[in-house]
């Protein structure tokens, strides 16, 4: 008695690998970098008539003069174990900055932020600039505000909802009042802070930073310095 070949033929069945649905995500940071903010940035400096470093000598210099402080880790700070120790300098006032910074933010979430990079001279940006076409260039009326000492760069990545949006609260204030000019990296997700020489005059006749006031969906922008820096 024949078969039907058809009737008994074994069906493979073939799994298909779920399709993975790509979300893309829309960049809009409240500190678009842009080529206005690096034209503020280089009037400071300019304002100022700080120097853009151009090598380790002019570093060192400028270190050995007090013109730049080290930037020292302690419980609310961290640095990037990658940055070149000569190069953990910055002003005074950016130090008196990153400080407070840290100190505020260690009160609010009890934990370090880091920095990630803060002095650089001419020869370092010029490196820099060879794997990473975004870097700001190392000369001219948009050169970087790192080549003065006076920026720092804080990390982004890793950051709760919840704190990048303080963060951002925090710097709009500052920047609302004259202190800071901010951006916000895409590409090595940080924070660059370009700090005004003001800040360490302001810092010594206010009492207020901004802080979150958890009743309110906006932050609290009036809270005791001293208070908030214990």
């Amino acid at each position: 008695m024949g078969f039907s070949g058809t009737a008994f033929a074994a069906h493979r069945v073939i799994k298909q690998a779920p399709r993975k649905h790509l979300r893309w995500l829309r960049w809009n940071p409240m500190f678009r970098p842009t080529h206005e903010s690096l034209l503020i940035q280089n009037a400071e400096i300019n304002e100022l008539d700080l120097p853009r470093i151009q090598n380790e000598t002019e570093l060192e210099a400028l270190k050995a003069d007090g013109s730049l402080l080290p930037i020292i880790p302690t419980e609310a700070l961290r640095i990037e174990p990658s940055l070149d120790p000569s190069r953990r300098y910055c002003r005074p006032w950016t130090r008196d900055f990153v400080q407070d910074l840290s100190q505020v933010y260690y009160h609010r979430f009890h934990e370090q932020i880091q920095l990630n990079s803060a002095v650089r001279t001419v020869v370092v940006q010029k490196k820099l600039r060879r794997h990473n076409r975004n870097a700001a260039p190392a000369e001219g009326d948009v050169a970087s505000s790192h080549l003065a000492g006076v920026t720092i760069d804080l990390q982004r990545r890793g950051l709760t909802k919840e704190q990048m949006r303080w963060m951002e609260d925090y710097l709009f204030y500052m920047k609302a009042i004259g202190l800071v000019e901010p951006e916000e990296e895409r590409r090595h997700w940080c924070f660059h802070i370009m700090v005004s020489h003001r800040y360490s005059e302001w810092r010594e006749t206010q009492t207020l930073v901004p802080l979150e006031n958890p009743d309110n969906e906006r932050p609290q922008t009036e809270v005791a310095l001293e208070s908030a820096t214990k």
